[in-house]
């Protein structure tokens, strides 16, 4: 793996994290956000309530309320906000450390009395033009559902609107639609990013074919290992969505069963994409070989057919330019006039004889 592609795996904590025991709760990850922020939304089909806690102990009482519950955390490195409310609603050691420790790979675990999923959330970071990723920890229990996210700012910001708004099923809907909703909110919005790597690649195929040059090669390494960094993300995807949909948990309902059916469809399309995608990156990498092998070629090309223009007319001029005292032409009147005058019919003849053999 290159130095760039270690810039996007690179852990922090790793080290705090050898040798203790299982369960041990270590954040292990970059810092994204300065302080953790608790957000609460608690709804059914006739009521709504939105706040941000200031505490995490605010958020134990909607546990037990017969109304669905949202508890989004934004920010890991606080590890006792974790632990509390891991405590608090009974979520075992091991998936409290999975939720700090975010260089997991998506997955889907079913623990009874609630469901353990992680994920990832795709961005496109327009200043380093890379594509990043940050990981989506989502508990489903009986009416609850929490989200924990290593920074403030995601894509679910629809989904609380159509909350607000009672827009749609998901007022009439349990946390099992709930959870679905953000987990096709995540999928759909990698749709948004192959869209720009999409755009990118066609202007690239321009590039390459017009004016192919040394950042043109950055760029083919960039989206590669873009779209490997995808991959990695995505395709594992594919059989979370698949246990959540043909999994016997009582916390996913039969209705809900079918729009997990969709999600795993797009997630289906995503991996095409990507796999599309790849095929075509890794072609460019031969294109822009070819081209610097063609534009190589004709410059030796170029080279080669001046060298061999200059070859008689060095010889001739050398055979002049030996200055013997006995030479026959040498002092003849018209001696210089003539030899230039050989020289340019054998430029001609030259000429000719390569537009002929199509060298020109």
């Amino acid at each position: 793996m290159d130095l760039l592609g270690m810039k996007r795996f690179k852990r922090t904590g790793i080290k705090e994290k050898v040798g203790l025991p299982p369960g041990t709760l270590v954040h292990i990850g970059e810092r994204k956000t300065e302080k953790v922020k608790i957000t609460v939304i608690d709804y059914d089909s006739k009521n709504f309530q939105e706040k941000e806690a200031e505490k995490i102990e605010e958020c134990f009482p909607f546990k037990d309320k017969p109304t669905v519950t949202w508890i989004n955390i934004d920010g890991l490195q606080e590890v006792e906000v974790v632990e509390k409310i891991g405590i608090h609603f009974g979520v075992h050691p091991l998936i409290m450390e999975d939720i700090l420790h975010t260089g997991q790979r998506p997955k889907a675990e079913d623990l009874g009395d609630y469901l353990f999923i992680v994920l990832k959330m795709i961005y496109h970071d327009e200043n380093e033009d890379e594509i990043m990723g940050e990981q989506i920890s989502l508990i489903l229990g009986h009416n609850y559902v929490i989200s924990f996210q290593e920074r403030e700012g995601d894509v679910f910001n629809q989904i609380r609107e159509r909350i607000r708004n009672s827009k749609g099923r998901i007022r009439r809907g349990g946390a099992d639609y709930l959870a679905y909703t953000l987990l096709d909110a995540v999928v759909d919005h990698y749709f948004v990013i192959l869209e720009k790597l999409g755009e990118r690649i066609e202007s690239l195929e321009e590039e390459l074919v017009t004016n192919p040059t040394p950042e043109t090669l950055q760029i083919i390494h960039t989206l590669k290992r873009n779209l490997i960094f995808l991959r990695k993300s995505v395709w594992p995807l594919r059989e979370v969505i698949n246990a959540l949909e043909r999994g016997e948990s009582p916390l996913i309902t039969k209705p809900t069963g079918i729009y997990l059916r969709d999600v795993y469809d797009h997630t289906i399309q995503v991996i095409d994409t990507i796999e599309t995608f790849r095929d075509m990156v890794s072609g460019m990498l031969d294109i822009y070989l070819s081209s610097l092998s063609n534009r190589m070629n004709e410059v030796m090309k170029v080279l080669t057919i001046m060298a061999t223009i200059f070859i008689p007319l060095t010889f001739i001029a050398g055979i002049y330019g030996m200055n013997f005292k006995f030479m026959p032409e040498l002092e003849w009147h018209w001696g210089y006039p003539s030899a230039l005058i050989v020289m340019l019919i054998v430029v001609g003849f030259m000429v000719m004889y390569f537009r002929k053999k199509k060298w020109l």
